[in-house]
């Protein structure tokens, strides 16, 4: 009698907001536990409600084989975003998606690739990998492959418990994190400089800011 294979789904959350870490996921089920994943209504974390993410994350880390997170800082992406070592954003994600195949050791892995290129993404993740497997790289992979959506649910649900955690420490509700948040907004100007290692400095809004406020003392002399 033959192993089932092990199929691999990753995912990340949080890569457009201003404050946090950004979180990959991997989730490693055979095909018997992702129908029962896709029965208890493992899908894209987006679409569904805390609650049900919560609910399903409880889930996932129990019935499937095993799982792998990453909490990428807000410092490491500034790093990849200035081009250290080499890296960019999506370089920096493909690396840490190796890591999680490489860990994990699947027969087949459905990655939702976050670059444009695919093509040149797989091409940089395949180079890093110590197997040999089946890849399976597209856009939108959460909404089409179970497997990815239980690993979107869990790159999520980490994600929001680290605001959380941020909050909970600052003693502010700075809202969701991300820029479209008016709440996020109000409180990046504010305090953009008192508390700099928990903001992605290199994005644009951040940079945008420190710029504006350097200008204004300039303007006061």
């Amino acid at each position: 009698m033959t192993n089932p294979k092990l199929i691999l789904g990753i995912d990340e959350a949080g890569r457009g907001c201003i404050i946090g870490p950004l979180v990959m996921a991997g989730v490693l089920a055979t095909e018997e536990q992702i129908d029962i994943l896709k029965k208890l209504g493992a899908t894209d974390s987006k679409i569904l409600t805390d609650i049900q993410r919560r609910t399903l994350y409880n889930s996932i880390t129990k019935m499937s084989t095993k799982h792998s997170i990453i909490e990428i800082p807000p410092k490491e992406i500034d790093e990849a975003i200035k081009g250290v070592n080499g890296l960019n954003l999506n370089w920096l994600e493909s690396t840490k998606t190796a890591i999680i195949i490489n860990a994990l050791k699947p027969d087949i892995a459905i990655i939702d690739c976050p670059s444009t290129n695919i093509q040149a993404y797989t091409n940089h993740l395949k180079k890093q990998l110590e197997q040999e497997l089946e890849l399976i790289v597209q856009h939108k992979a959460d909404s089409e492959h179970t497997i990815v959506g239980a690993a979107s649910i869990i790159a999520k649900v980490t994600r929001d418990n680290k605001i959380e955690e941020i909050k909970k420490r600052l003693g502010i509700d700075f809202g969701s994190g991300y820029l479209s948040d008016e709440k996020t907004v109000k409180f990046m100007k504010e305090n953009w400089n008192k508390k700099p290692e928990i903001f992605r400095k290199s994005y644009h809004p951040y940079k945008k800011e420190q710029e504006e406020k350097a200008q204004k003392r300039l303007g006061e002399f």
